[in-house]
């Protein structure tokens, strides 16, 4: 498609202005950042393979009603989306302690938690992306109560869901991070999954050797950091050398 005005540049993804009013061309960056910018690289590939395992994960979850942005993919790094109004928060779900979680409470990682756990970070590179409570959040009227509950019942049963999809294909969902907008359909609103979802920001573990097969290996210098990336997409049978067989369904592990 012919390329259109760009509205945003992120770390990973650029932004266009979309074919028809409510729409959006979202690029996915081979760009690779860590520490909130402070480690930049690239990742050979991490663009295209990023843009067919959130396509495929945002068809799955929209399978079982979960409401998102996505629209359809485009071409190998670009896909269309519904233009919404991003709600200043990343509301990241851990299953197992891992990174800052670990580090911040002492519990070693690996260990799983008794329950999942829910964290709100406020969206503001200035600030390093700030943990906030529900309180911080309605007191600055980044989103309200009813936004609040809309979000944590559409990020457990996204969580629920994800976990029994990866688990069948051999991969633990340590934690992952959702971001949430508001769709205006007329004069209503209702809160929809936005950005994206893919091993640039969940954490996925080998289920049996607890190998990292996320961005973890480009924060930490583990090397073969494209390799994972491929891994995840080749055990989810999505990745782009399979042509049209990039859409079957997962490969189930033994």
């Amino acid at each position: 498609m012919a390329r259109r005005r760009q509205l945003y540049e992120g770390k990973a993804k650029i932004l266009f202005e979309g074919p028809e009013p409510g729409t959006l061309v979202q690029y996915f960056k081979d760009d690779a950042t860590s520490g909130n910018g402070k480690k930049k690289g690239v990742i050979t590939g991490k663009g295209v393979l990023n843009n067919r395992i959130s396509e495929y994960l945002m068809m799955r979850l929209g399978e079982i009603g979960i409401p998102t942005h996505f629209v359809r993919r485009l071409n190998m790094r670009e896909q269309l989306i519904r233009e919404v109004e991003i709600i200043p928060l990343e509301l990241v779900v851990r299953n197992i302690a891992a990174g800052s979680f670990s580090e911040r409470l002492g519990i070693a990682e690996g260990t799983r938690l008794p329950r999942s756990i829910m964290e709100y970070y406020y969206k503001n590179d200035a600030l390093n992306d700030p943990m906030v409570s529900e309180e911080h959040i309605t007191c600055f009227g980044w989103a309200n109560t009813a936004d609040l509950d809309d979000m944590v019942a559409l990020a457990l049963r996204i969580n629920d869901f994800l976990t029994g999809l990866f688990l069948g294909v051999g991969i633990s969902l340590v934690d992952f991070k959702l971001e949430f907008g508001r769709l205006w359909e007329n004069d209503e609103m209702r809160i929809i999954l936005a950005d994206e979802i893919s091993p640039d920001n969940c954490r996925l573990w080998d289920s049996k050797t607890h190998e990292k097969m996320d961005k973890d290996r480009f924060r930490r210098d583990l090397g073969r950091v494209e390799e994972a990336y491929q891994e995840v997409a080749k055990r989810l049978g999505i990745l782009p050398e399979a042509g049209m067989r990039d859409l079957k369904g997962p490969e189930i592990m033994q």
